[in-house]
């Protein structure tokens, strides 16, 4: 009988220790209730409490918590409907009001982030909403860290996973894509050609001006050469009429030897002209005695 009841006694200190002692792992926070009544929270580590008068309501994981939201059907501004899921990620800043504050704080949340959601996107239209995502998370999470505050609930961020509008939104999607990408392709070609053909009357036109001033310098060039011909030429007549006239000075009126000369070049222009009768004029004699009498003096000047 002593054994029976040395062992209830022992077995009794060991549920007494058991209920004493409380080891609570890394992130995580044992609510204490005394007597129905929340007393405090445990934290990491070794805690002692009242046996048989403290009990824990709850353990709370003071991790990263992730809830995904099934596809819902949504409705756009443009009265488009379509199915978004999405994913949130919170943290329990405060245990005690996440446990005190709400029933079911899991169903709670996404109940919110269904209106959310819908609120959100019902403001924007179709392709706001396909294009936006960012704007759409950065709204979600406003709204529902403003919600659940008060639940003790810090709402970390909110993405959205698929937007998936209907069968035929999307061929018609498709099909305005297609259209797009082919009006592009028509654009860019188009601007492609006309930048060639701008080249190219560009380059035309560089090389007609070019062939222009060289014709220009050309042009200028043959005629200073022809200029400097002719005054090449008139000096050289020059200076023979100058050397004639001062060797008939010397013998007489030089009026008379051009007068001659011209004779004699007619006379040679007529008888070019004539190949059948020959012109002797009556003054011939005393013209080629002239012209004798010329070469003699040329031919005795030193």
């Amino acid at each position: 009988m002593a054994m029976i009841v040395l062992g209830l006694l022992v077995l009794m200190s060991v549920t007494v220790l058991l209920k004493t002692i409380q080891v609570v792992p890394q992130q995580q926070v044992k609510l204490i209730e005394r007597l129905g009544k929340y007393h405090k929270s445990a934290e990491a580590g070794l805690n002692v409490i009242l046996p048989f008068i403290d009990s824990v309501r709850a353990t709370i994981d003071l991790r990263e918590q992730i809830t995904q939201i099934e596809p819902q059907s949504v409705i756009t501004r443009d009265n488009v409907t379509m199915e978004v899921d999405a994913v949130i990620y919170f943290l329990l800043a405060d245990p005690v009001r996440a446990t005190y504050g709400v029933q079911n704080l899991a169903w709670g949340i996404e109940q919110l982030t269904l209106a959310s959601l819908r609120n959100v996107i019902g403001a924007l239209d179709l392709d706001h909403t396909l294009t936006s995502r960012d704007t759409i998370n950065t709204q979600l999470r406003a709204a529902l860290d403003g919600a659940t505050q008060q639940w003790g609930v810090k709402v970390v961020r909110v993405e959205l996973k698929n937007i998936t509008p209907p069968e035929e939104i999307r061929l018609t999607m498709e099909k305005q894509m297609t259209a797009e990408r082919t009006r592009r392709a028509v654009v860019t070609t188009a601007e492609g050609e006309k930048a060639s053909a701008i080249l190219r009357a560009e380059g035309d036109k560089q090389s007609r001006i070019v062939k222009a001033e060289g014709d220009k310098q050309s042009a200028i060039l043959s005629a200073e050469g022809q200029a400097q011909a002719r005054l090449r030429v008139a000096e050289a007549e020059g200076q023979a009429i100058t050397l004639v006239a001062q060797a008939i000075g010397s013998m007489g009126n030089p009026a008379q030897y051009l007068i001659a000369q011209r004779y004699l070049e007619s006379l040679t222009q007529i008888a070019a002209n004539s190949q059948k009768l020959v012109f002797l004029p009556f003054e011939a004699t005393g013209v080629m005695s002239a012209l004798g009498g010329m070469k003699e003096m040329f031919a005795a000047k030193p």
